[in-house]
């Protein structure tokens, strides 16, 4: 079998922090099929700027989302920030609902079993499934539970667990929202089998319950602001307060990084994939 070392993760960047994967889709799904071809757990989780600053505000959270292999910049000033402090030349963000389409779209055709934990309800997760099984003719879905609001008892955990393991799903889809998600997530890590995938919104945006933002507001970073507009009383004051204080926190660590090179001229800064003192 093959040993979690092998795979060659995506390098990952100190962003107020928060261990970011700088990668694109191909890489990012090209990885995660290594890891569930071969048996291995891993988890891959979506970072907008949002979820950025929630992490790097909660060391909790800061040091469990730092663990997971791939933290992938899913939105816009995640990757613009990361090609300004450290020249990664990024192309693409990786937003994680046309992650899930893609890694659905592979597993379909290779005959790769997946699993859904999450959505409002079942009502959503009946939805999803009949779109996921329009969209992609053969896949194969193992299983799909909408968990309650409230935390699982440990008899139900352990249930959750062994309905996941007994499945066979190679990658286990998560919609719980974040942090909830990404808590869920490193929690079981060492007893759910599978690839875990932080999705967040995917769930509502496949199963058409919530429309996502157009494609120019997702290429100009704007996709907050149409879901805030969308969902003003939930996200409105979220986004305005979690932007303005990414903007805060990344000015602050291009001064930061500028005085550091200044003061040391021949220092690059390079990618980092050990995060234990963050």
């Amino acid at each position: 079998m093959t040993e979690a070392t092998s795979i060659r993760w995506p390098n990952r960047y100190d962003l107020m922090g928060v261990a970011v994967s700088a990668t694109n889709y191909q890489e990012t799904i090209d990885r995660l099929f290594e890891a569930a071809h071969h048996d291995i757990p891993a988890i891959a989780s979506f970072h907008a700027a949002h979820a950025v600053v929630c992490a790097s505000t909660d060391k909790e959270l800061q040091q469990r989302v730092n663990s997971f292999n791939i933290v992938a910049p899913d939105g816009q000033p995640v990757r613009w920030a990361l090609n300004m402090l450290y020249d990664t030349a990024m192309q693409e963000r990786v937003y994680g609902p046309e992650t899930m389409r893609r890694v659905c779209e592979r597993a379909a055709v290779e005959g790769t079993p997946i699993y859904l934990y999450g959505g409002a309800n079942r009502e959503v997760l009946d939805k999803l499934i009949a779109e996921l099984e329009l969209c992609f003719p053969g896949i194969v879905i193992a299983g799909a539970e909408s968990p309650p609001f409230r935390p699982l008892t440990p008899a139900e955990d352990g249930a959750v667990v062994e309905r996941i393991n007994a499945s066979g799903a190679k990658f286990v889809f998560i919609g719980l929202g974040s942090p909830k998600q990404e808590h869920f997530a490193y929690e079981h890590r060492e007893s759910i089998r599978s690839v875990q995938l932080c999705v967040g919104a995917a769930f509502d945006f496949h199963a058409k319950t919530k429309k996502m933002a157009p494609a120019w507001m997702q290429r100009n970073g704007l996709e907050w602001l149409f879901r805030a507009c969308s969902e003003p009383r939930r996200l409105g004051k979220r986004y305005l307060t979690t932007n303005s204080i990414f903007a805060y926190k990344l000015a602050r660590q291009c001064v930061s990084q500028k005085s550091s090179r200044e003061n040391l001229p021949s220092c690059r800064a390079k990618p980092s994939t050990s995060f234990a003192d963050l």
